[in-house]
């Protein structure tokens, strides 16, 4: 674990776990959360003989709480200083939610890094909000409810989103976890406010459509059809026909945080798609 400082002076945290000579597993976080919301796929990966690394995105978990910069531009170039001060080039990148549209930021911003594959886990793009050219949006009355939210009081909110949609415990016949929820609330906490105020425009507002045409190297996009927070329908299976080389694999009933609630199934088809 460490830091890397980048060019305008934002300290990333980084977790590096595992041989210096073995094949590289870079994870990227979702929204307001950390890289510890990947303990179970680091340690899985790293017993089966990769090197991880995860970091916490600018604004969040340990990172520096910078007062700008919260944009997929700058996200993705955080990934490259990380990237460079490892010498991991060539790392496979997964990305869950607002992850998901980081790597496919960094892969058409960094097209230097010869990655030879990256997945998608119930991730952002093409297209969060409503727009005349993506209808099937959702209204941005739903995102600026979020930041509302967020500013009346952030500690409940970072409780209800857990606890209800985000891992699918708001379903009928669901059981929640309560370490679950609060190991999320413990990570959002973590990170800074506003960092996670304008993060909800990032995700939401970015259109990655032209950056997922221009990405030629095998993709999965991997995708619950029970998603409460990032609507299946208007995400996974377009941006799986958008790229070139893009494989959708659907989970039937899966909610929004599979890679925790799922992670065996997860892991399992990760680990088949880097093999294969």
């Amino acid at each position: 674990m460490g830091f890397v400082t980048t060019n305008d002076g934002v300290e990333i945290f980084y977790k590096d776990w595992g041989p210096r000579n073995a094949p590289v597993m870079f994870f990227h976080h979702g929204w307001p959360l950390s890289s510890d919301d990947w303990d179970a796929q680091m340690l899985y990966f790293l017993q089966h003989g990769f090197r991880v690394v995860a970091h916490d995105r600018r604004g969040h978990g340990r990172s520096s709480q910078v007062g700008g910069g919260h944009d997929m531009d700058h996200y993705a170039d955080d990934v490259a200083a990380v990237v460079q001060h490892l010498s991991i080039q060539g790392a496979i990148h997964v990305g869950h939610s607002t992850g998901g549209g980081e790597v496919v930021r960094y892969l058409v911003r960094h097209g230097e890094d010869p990655v030879p594959k990256a997945v998608l886990i119930a991730a952002v793009p093409p297209l969060m909000v409503k727009t005349d050219s993506n209808p099937n949006g959702l209204p941005k009355k739903v995102f600026e409810d979020f930041q509302h939210q967020l500013r009346a009081n952030r500690a409940q909110f970072y409780y209800d989103v857990p606890a209800g949609p985000f891992y699918g415990y708001n379903r009928p016949g669901a059981t929640p976890s309560q370490g679950v929820i609060w190991n999320w609330w413990r990570q959002g906490m973590m990170g800074g406010a506003q960092a996670h105020h304008e993060g909800i425009v990032a995700f939401s507002q970015t259109d990655f459509t032209e950056d997922l045409q221009k990405i030629t190297i095998p993709v999965l996009v991997m995708h619950g059809d029970d998603d409460q927070i990032v609507p299946y329908d208007n995400s996974g299976p377009l941006s799986a026909k958008l790229l070139p080389k893009g494989t959708l694999k659907t989970y039937k009933g899966f909610p929004h945080g599979m890679p925790t609630t799922h992670a065996e199934t997860i892991n399992s088809d990760l680990l088949a798609f880097v093999r294969g």
